[in-house]
């Protein structure tokens, strides 16, 4: 009985990879990315699952960067690569050389996945798109000089509007380095040449791998950020690109583009002779108006009689004059007797009022009016003042007497309230 082989770990970590690399040298594995992680070193480590396995994957970074679209969690693909071992952990792996989606071509699902990006950044908002000037007198070109893209608009403008000032930004068009040219002949004109009115970014037909240059973020950004309106004239008419997207305008060719940026002096002086037409026609309906009021205010009544103007106006002079005149005297009345009522009223509270009545006014010899009889003395001076005339009188003594001594003229003075008094008599 032969003794069994006894292999060391090394040795059958080993094994197992020969076996493997020799048996799946080269795969194309289908399944959906998931656990993405891109490393440090641009290296991006991945699984690639199906409903019942799971398979981990890296593609290293001199291989990711032939990527023309972004991987991302979730996308059905297909990985070209081979399977290997990692020995210190007892793990295989598939290592990545080539990842395409499944279903969709890989520069299909960039040009989407960019679109996608820049349309929830607000880049195609028709929103912030400028009008193309009508007649712009500068206008600027970024296309390969050598195409047939810039014979085609150059012998449009010249056909069109021969006086046109046109500046030509010779770019590369497509391979290495064009989508930084493109881009960066945007940012040059925009600084160095601000009287531009319009500018037209394109080239002519080709494949979607040859006009992929206008599909790169750079380019996008580029036009997004112009200050120059541009219009966009890439390839044939049903060429979509997502500089198309962006321009303030698309046209489906450079030639159409042309035709677009200028109006043909033809064209231009049509326009102006239609102008003109309908310029004149106003012009004679406007007068025909004025004619027809001028006849009707020449054979009006006014105009006939211009005394009947002053109708009307002197029927409301004369209503008002009518009404002034009434109003005067009817608050004149009311004055009157408003003046009578005050006067009535006055004489009432006036004491020369109870004087009618048969009074009258007694005042001493100094003017003074007597109020009682008390305050007065035999032989004392009276002056009465009656409704009609005045009257002196003299205060005589109890009896009929004199005047008698001074003490018989206090004994014998009035008294005021219901006293005997001495007996007064007035002479008049």
């Amino acid at each position: 009985m032969t003794e069994p082989r006894i292999y060391t770990v090394s040795e059958l970590s080993q094994g197992i990879k020969y076996l493997l690399e020799s048996s799946f040298r080269e795969v194309w594995v289908e399944g959906e990315l998931s656990g993405l992680k891109v490393s440090s070193l641009g290296h991006t480590y991945f699984d690639l699952k199906d409903a019942n396995s799971n398979i981990s994957g890296v593609l290293f970074r001199g291989h990711a960067a032939n990527l023309k679209f972004d991987l991302q969690n979730g996308l059905l693909v297909r990985v070209r690569g081979n399977i290997t071992t990692y020995d210190k952990q007892s793990k295989y792996q598939l290592m990545a050389k080539e990842v395409v989606p499944a279903g969709i071509g890989p520069l299909q699902l960039a040009f989407e996945q960019l679109k996608k990006k820049l349309q929830a950044e607000g880049f195609f908002d028709q929103a912030r798109k400028r009008p193309i000037p009508a007649l712009p007198q500068k206008i600027a070109v970024v296309t390969s000089p050598t195409g047939a893209a810039i014979r085609d608009i150059l012998s449009i403008l010249k056909r069109r509007y021969a006086n046109m000032h046109i500046i030509i930004a010779p770019v590369k068009v497509q391979g290495q380095g064009s989508k930084e040219e493109i881009a960066q002949a945007i940012k040059d004109l925009n600084e160095g040449f601000p009287d531009i009115d319009v500018m037209l970014v394109g080239r002519g037909g080709g494949s979607m791998e040859d006009l992929w240059a206008f599909n790169e973020e750079i380019v996008a950004r580029a036009i997004f950020n112009s200050r120059i309106p541009v219009i966009s004239c890439v390839g044939h008419e049903t060429d979509f690109t997502i500089a198309d997207f962006v321009a303030d305008l698309r046209a489906p060719t450079p030639s159409a583009a042309a035709e677009l940026v200028v109006k043909s002096k033809v064209e231009l002086a049509a326009n102006i002779a239609g102008l003109e037409r309908r310029l004149l026609q106003s012009l004679r309906i406007y007068y025909e108006n004025l004619q027809g009021k001028f006849r009707r205010l020449v054979s009006s009544r006014p105009m006939v009689n211009p005394l009947v103007l002053l109708e009307r106006p002197t029927r409301r002079l004369d209503d008002a004059i009518e009404g002034l005149f009434l109003a005067s005297a009817d608050k004149a009345r009311h004055a009157a007797e408003k003046l009578n009522l005050q006067s009535e009223k006055l004489k009432a509270l006036s004491p020369l009022f109870p004087l009618k009545k048969g009074y009258a006014i007694v005042k001493d010899a100094k003017g003074k009016a007597v109020k009682t009889a008390a305050a007065l003395l035999p032989g004392d001076r009276l002056s009465l003042q009656f409704a009609e005339g005045r009257a002196e009188a003299e205060v005589l003594g109890a009896g009929g007497g004199g005047a008698g001594s001074s003490a018989d003229r206090k004994k014998n003075k009035p008294e005021a309230k219901g006293g005997a008094g001495p007996q007064q008599e007035t002479l008049w």
